[in-house]
């Protein structure tokens, strides 16, 4: 009986632990890294093959992203989610597949202009993405379901998505039981359009994240409400349109359900029928998986407005973009606008051509509203970068770039200290996950020294012993090394420079310039310099 960790310890995405128990070997998700990769993760303890489940806690790609990975390297095992978790990824996971082809075409095709050989193959494909899909098994919250003999689990909704969950654990192994809780991500009681965070109520060993382990979002509600219609009103009325860098799952659905009450309220009088594109078609979909689930996962606000026949996250002027020739001539019609597009952190997808047509434009506004990683074009701009490279090309950051505060699926400081407390007692063992180095430390040292829990972050590698509460390895931090490539780069465009002035010299051979012996001489000593 005893857990692994591999990825989204000391680092926010990537999220995958393993736990061994009952003969069986099983992932607590598996996620995708975004944004920049700080530490090396440890390899899986064995063969994707060999492993036999995976509990997964909500869609977002960085819990979700590699279960095609797993399954093209031999998986074939059962993926347990809730019954909107396994909707959303079945659309989530074809996504990502898609981008995943799609830059390798790219880089390909670049490549090739370049008379470069060497082959970028896609990290997994289409069919990879459908095979994983056919292995979803969905689930309701609160139930106790059978996983295999010894083991039962329960999904627990968790407000951080719809479908999200912490996954309660109950193992049974030579004539021990032990509980594990494994948080997810903890929404934040802040959102208007899904549930509030349930909680549970007793574990012997805890994994939860720590996003915002230092932080606390604010001490009373934003009017995010308020703050949007302004946002929109000053950028439409001079003339620039509004884009939205905005996660498809979950941020742009929120998003809709504040603009409709915008709109019903009249907020923006000097536009008030302004125009509004979705431009995503993950998010159209996802949009329907949302109307699926209203009973389920709804807010008490967001299903009030349902009981009065009003669709809390569509108006009048919402227009959908589903081809790639919708999502161009958005940017080809002059009327200011509002656009939400993905990914959130900018880091793919058809946001990027929009930053590309409006970043440049000093009446436009690029409002952020949700988390940027660090390394991702999102936390760029976010942090000021007045210029960046787009599709090539240098493009000059003028428009108002704003954030808005506080607008977080994940739970602050005070929200998961509060998930921990529900918690009745003191779990054995409390790890700390899916933060930054400085969150994960933060909040470790706060359980440990503030309220007297055995609170311990750890790095990649690190093996516990559930049983008798001790660990098997505790690793240490691998930094991630540089790319080779880099370097392989520089000194590729080294020796290109010295063929260069090889040819540069032949080419003068026999002549009596005077120059020659000045050039000569400048090669030596430029030669003394770098051969020490």
């Amino acid at each position: 009986m005893k857990i692994t960790f591999i990825g989204a310890d000391h680092e926010v995405t990537g999220s995958c632990h393993v736990l061994e128990a009952c003969g069986k070997k099983i992932l607590l998700d598996c996620g995708m890294e975004q944004g920049t990769n700080v530490y090396e993760n440890a390899d899986l303890p064995f063969e994707e093959g060999m492993i036999d489940y995976v509990l997964l806690s909500h869609a977002h790609i960085d819990h979700s992203g590699l279960l095609p990975l797993i399954y093209a390297r031999g998986f074939r095992g059962q993926i347990m989610a809730t019954d909107a978790t396994a909707d959303l990824c079945s659309i989530m996971l074809r996504d990502s597949a898609h981008i995943q082809m799609q830059e390798a075409e790219w880089r390909n095709r670049k490549a090739q202009r370049a008379s470069d050989n060497a082959k970028v193959v896609p990290l997994y494909t289409m069919e990879d993405a459908d095979g994983a899909i056919r292995h979803l098994v969905s689930f309701p919250y609160d139930e106790i379901e059978d996983l295999c003999e010894g083991i039962k689990f329960r999904f627990t909704d968790v407000g951080h998505l719809l479908g999200s969950a912490s996954i309660e654990i109950w193992i049974t192994e030579n004539g021990v039981t032990k509980k594990l809780v494994f948080s997810g991500d903890i929404g934040n009681k802040k959102s208007t359009l899904i549930r509030d965070p349930q909680y549970v109520h007793d574990a012997d060993v805890v994994i939860m994240e720590s996003t915002y382990g230092n932080r606390v979002h604010t001490t009373e509600k934003p009017d995010y409400v308020g703050e949007l219609a302004t946002v929109i009103s000053e950028t439409l009325g001079r003339g620039g349109n509004v884009v939205i860098p905005s996660f498809a799952v979950g941020r742009t659905q929120e998003m809709l359900y504040y603009i409709r009450e915008i709109k019903a309220r009249n907020l923006v009088t000097n536009i008030p029928d302004f125009p509004v594109y979705v431009d995503s078609p993950l998010a159209v979909e996802a949009t329907e998986v949302f109307k699926k689930n209203i009973e389920t996962c709804f807010s008490a606000e967001a299903l009030e407005l349902v009981e009065q026949g009003i669709n809390p996250i569509t108006f009048p002027n919402l227009h959908l973009s589903i081809t790639s020739d919708e999502s161009k001539m958005i940017n080809f019609d002059t009327e200011p606008k509002v656009i939400l597009s993905a990914s959130g952190m900018c880091d793919a997808g058809r946001i990027r051509h929009h930053l590309k047509h409006n970043l440049w434009r000093p009446e436009s506004t690029v409002l952020f509203v949700g988390y940027q990683a660090v390394g991702t074009l999102g936390r760029i701009l976010v942090d000021g970068k007045k210029e960046v490279k787009l599709f090539g090309e240098d493009i000059e950051v003028r428009a108002d770039v704003k954030v808005l505060a506080g607008m977080s699926g994940h739970a602050d400081r005070n929200g998961l200290l509060e998930w921990i407390g529900n918690i009745g007692g003191k779990p054995e063992k409390v790890f700390v996950v899916h933060g930054d180095d400085e969150s994960a430390k933060v909040f470790t040292e706060l359980l440990r020294e503030n309220y007297g829990y055995d609170a311990y972050a750890p790095y990649s590698g690190t093996v516990y012993n559930m049983i008798t509460g001790e660990f098997i390895y505790e690793a240490t931090p691998v930094p991630v090394k540089k790319k080779a490539k880099r370097m392989s780069d520089v000194f590729a465009r080294l020796v290109a420079a010295g063929q260069r002035l090889l040819s540069v010299i032949y080419k003068n051979e026999g002549l009596t310039n005077k120059d020659m012996a000045k050039f000569a001489d400048q090669v030596n000593s430029l030669s003394d310099k770098w051969d020490r």
